[in-house]
């Protein structure tokens, strides 16, 4: 059979570890999609800079327009990120008959309902593993290998960048904002790295994952978002001192009234095995109701763990070529007639356990009167920690543990606290969670 053909849109860091993946693995990956999968054409902003792959064979152009419209491309592989002109892009290459496989996570957590709609009308495929995790399969085995399981919950270590930052505070005794510093210098965190310690990297992937683990469309819009940037060192050596570490998590529960959809700062129980995921690395648990909590661990991001993934999915595209639309497996696990229309909790009806620290004077009976702030919105106390205040000073922080309490509960008892006259400045909570 003739080679498949295969536009690049983007051929930068990942795109080049693709092409390395295709050349190197070619007689592999030919016997397991059953043709041969070449790049003949690609789009660059910058068509005359070096790269770390070879380029013969491939038409380079400045105009992506021009890949997604050339006669020979049956695959379209997206690359260059961010929702427009990606989104422009995809819906012509869909349009033009074309199959789409894509790393834009951003793009399908935002637009995603109206491109698969789109596929569905065109006959067409889109395949977008990348988009998560890097190289970690967590959309396939959620999506295919757990299908028979009605999925409980699942929770993400998703962007490397956080994890890593995190990891440093806790090990070295950092803070934030040194730490941040030394992960741009080395690469693992952009020039402006909101994206990432805001969450809104995270929030992008578990939006991906949440529609497809239970089956409810994409809605990014209703996911809540903390970054990790109040984070002090102080924080992550109380939080040791509870038996925890803290991590930056996406969390998503199938609750009897809704679905749950956040990502914050989370105290995990120390020997918990997300606890001990370090560093830039990914991981993903995945909790069904048949198998039991499932673990999924590997490169969240890099050249060639996330062309892994883009290469994955041009096979599996290739294999259902002569399949048609209504046999394949469906973008989100579940038919679209079918996907649930269960509504998305807000956060202040979410149930969690909670770290408070504040900043109290230290004087007889602030203890006495924080506690019965708490008590007053049926909060109870599970560890109190009160340090002795450093020579001179007039305040000392209390961290206090609590039982699971509705947010909005939470939320009051903490704008109560912040008006106390014994009690200064805001009062940092972090989310408990045990995931058992």
């Amino acid at each position: 059979m003739k080679p498949v053909n295969v536009g690049m849109l983007g051929i930068g860091t990942v795109g080049s570890g693709v092409v390395n993946i295709l050349e190197r693995n070619a007689d592999v990956i030919s016997r397991r999609a059953g043709r041969e999968i070449r790049v003949s054409h690609a789009s660059a902003r910058h068509p005359e800079r070096p790269r770390s792959c070879r380029l013969e064979g491939i038409a380079l152009t400045q105009d992506p327009f021009a890949v997604v419209d050339d006669p020979e491309v049956e695959v379209v592989v997206e690359l260059i990120g961010g929702c427009e002109p990606a989104r422009e892009l995809i819906l012509r290459a869909m349009a033009n008959g074309k199959h789409v496989v894509t790393a834009n996570k951003a793009l399908i957590a935002q637009h995603g309902n109206e491109i698969f709609a789109r596929a569905c009308e065109a006959g067409v495929t889109v395949a977008f593993e990348a988009a998560v995790a890097g190289g970690i399969p967590i959309i396939k085995a959620v999506r295919e290998a757990l299908t028979g399981n009605r999925v409980e919950w699942l929770a993400g270590i998703i962007n490397g960048t956080a994890n890593y930052i995190l990891t440093e505070m806790f090990y070295e005794g950092r803070e934030f904002g040194e730490v941040l510093a030394e992960a741009q210098r080395l690469g693992y965190a952009e020039a402006d790295p909101s994206f990432d310690v805001e969450g809104i990297d995270a929030a992008h992937k578990l939006t991906i994952l949440a529609s497809i683990a239970f089956g409810i469309p994409l809605q990014y819009d209703k996911v809540h978002v903390e970054g990790i940037d109040h984070i002090t060192r102080a924080d992550v050596a109380w939080a040791e001192e509870l038996g925890f570490r803290i991590k930056h998590l996406g969390l998503a529960f199938h609750e009897e009234d809704g679905y749950a959809l956040r990502v914050h700062p989370t105290l995990l129980p120390r020997r918990h095995m997300l606890s001990n995921v370090d560093g830039v690395m990914n991981a993903v648990m995945v909790n069904g109701d048949a198998v039991g909590p499932t673990l999924y661990y590997g490169a969240g991001a890099g050249a060639e763990p996330t062309a892994s993934a883009v290469v994955a999915d041009m096979i599996d595209v290739v294999r259902e070529f002569n399949l048609e639309p209504e046999n394949r497996v469906p973008y989100l696990a579940f038919h679209t007639h079918s996907l649930s229309e269960g509504p998305v909790l807000a956060m202040r009806d979410v149930e969690t356990a909670y770290y408070l620290r504040l900043s109290a004077r230290d004087e007889p009976g602030v203890l006495a009167e924080v506690t019965r702030v708490l008590g007053d919105f049926g909060i109870s106390i599970e560890a109190i920690i009160q340090k002795q205040p450093e020579a001179g000073a007039e305040h000392v922080p209390i961290i206090l543990l609590t039982h699971r309490v509705r947010e909005r509960q939470m939320d009051a008892a903490i704008e109560r606290l912040e008006q106390l006259d014994k009690t200064t400045g805001r009062v940092v909570r972090i989310r408990v969670e045990s995931l058992e």
